[in-house]
């Protein structure tokens, strides 16, 4: 299993973010009619959209750390009002030798542009656009003085629009996280991590994280695994699953799972059936149940359009799924730099009536999106007991199209 080449990493990523803040926010400042945007991030009090424009060796931002965006005419002038170089990403635009404060410093820089709107951290939609504090932002709006402070206004658009937005460039590295996790995830649910009536799903949840830290990249949430079984409730909820459960023979067995490839996430689920003896492959049963997953899947996919807002694509994939004899759950996301990304909600697993504002964002390319969602059916060989096939895969949507980035599941893992 190769490992991630940190210094290889660290100069590719650097290289997509100058890509990322040359081509993404000219364009998102136009779209927004923004003319000034201010990012300020303390270590240990990160702004997360700073956060994803700081150099890969920057682990952190350092003491207090300021950009600054303006707009002059069709281009950006980036600036940082920061101790540290950034690295060529961001200009100093301090000298603490005529000017040693660093709010006047910012003052200055931001009067001498005049800019008619100023954008600062702000949200209650979406977190990732919330990372300015209250003392932050007391500061800051002390040291622009009232009248530019007057000219302050949220800067959630700006920073959804930015951390939503992929880069041509970004695909191949999304295709090679999902490779890698896919590879972990087949081997998960197999022989190699699962021997029947001996491995607990727990046991088989630390066995992804040891195989992710020889990988040498993090997840960023812990894995889940839980299991179906016929006559045996043992799934749990979303937001109470069953844990240490012991894997048996006849057991449908799910996993949930995400790691952090460079600056990528993932996020997949996947099913494997643990053969009975005598068994020499999965129960047809479900297997169909998987297909019609994928069938909810397609459809969804299809949904996808510029423009829509993530409770359009919802509704229209509800109604299209049950139309086709589907019993659907969708809850499926944005993901870029967070594994939940900022952008349009496409359901969550308890709103399937809709997202109030986060699904009410619109859809754009490119963008990376988790598919997530869930279909019940009933399985013959179980006694038509309904069992849920629980799936997720990344996706690439782009020029009105989405499509996998890795491929999907399209048959459950003989375990």
């Amino acid at each position: 299993m190769p490992e991630l080449d940190l210094r290889e990493s660290s100069l590719r990523r650097d290289r997509i973010t100058r890509q990322r803040l040359d081509r993404v926010i000219p364009a998102v400042m136009e779209e927004s009619e923004i003319e000034c945007w201010i990012l300020v991030s303390r270590e240990y009090a990160e702004d997360p959209v700073a956060q994803t424009m700081l150099p890969a060796t920057w682990l952190s931002s350092r003491r207090r750390t300021i950009l600054v965006f303006l707009r002059e005419g069709s281009d950006v002038r980036r600036a940082a009002i920061s101790r540290y170089e950034v690295d060529g990403l961001f200009p100093s635009a301090w000298n603490r030798s005529s000017e040693p404060d660093q709010w006047r410093a910012l003052r200055s820089i931001v009067a001498d542009g005049s800019p008619a709107s100023i954008a600062v951290s702000g949200s209650e939609s979406f977190a990732h656009a919330d990372g300015l504090t209250a003392t932050e932002k007391a500061q800051l709006l002390d040291a622009l003085g009232s009248e530019l402070a007057e000219r302050v206004v949220p800067g959630e658009e700006l920073a959804v629009r930015w951390l939503q937005t992929r880069i041509p460039e970004e695909r191949p590295i999304l295709e090679e996280a999902c490779s890698h996790a896919h590879d972990i995830l087949r081997r998960a649910l197999s022989r190699e991590a699962v021997t029947p009536s001996v491995t607990t799903t727990e046991d088989l949840e630390w066995w992804l994280r040891d195989q992710v830290q020889l990988l040498g990249c993090p997840v960023w949430f812990h894995p889940s695994a839980s299991v179906q079984r016929s006559g045996a409730d043992l799934r749990g909820s979303f937001a109470n699953a069953t844990k240490a459960v012991t894997i048996e023979p006849g057991d449908l067995v799910h996993i949930d799972f995400g790691i952090l490839w460079d600056h990528l996430c993932t996020d997949q689920q996947q099913h494997g059936y643990v053969l009975e003896p005598g068994q020499t492959s999965v129960p047809e049963g479900l297997q169909a149940a998987l297909s019609s997953g994928n069938r909810l899947q397609d459809i969804l996919l299809a949904s996808f359009e510029d423009g829509r807002t993530g409770n359009d694509v919802l509704a229209t994939a509800l109604d299209a799924g049950r139309r086709a004899g589907l019993d659907p759950v969708i809850y499926t996301h944005p993901i870029g730099y967070h594994g939940h990304g900022a952008g349009p909600v496409i359901g969550l697993w308890d709103q399937q009536e809709g997202v109030p504002d986060g699904g009410d964002v619109r859809i754009f390319g490119p963008s990376a999106w988790s598919i997530e969602l869930m279909n019940r059916s009933e399985v013959p060989e179980w006694g038509e007991e309904k069992v849920s096939i629980m799936l997720e895969e990344e996706a690439w949507y782009e020029d009105g199209l989405a499509d996998w980035v890795d491929g999907r599941q399209t048959e459950i893992w003989a375990i």
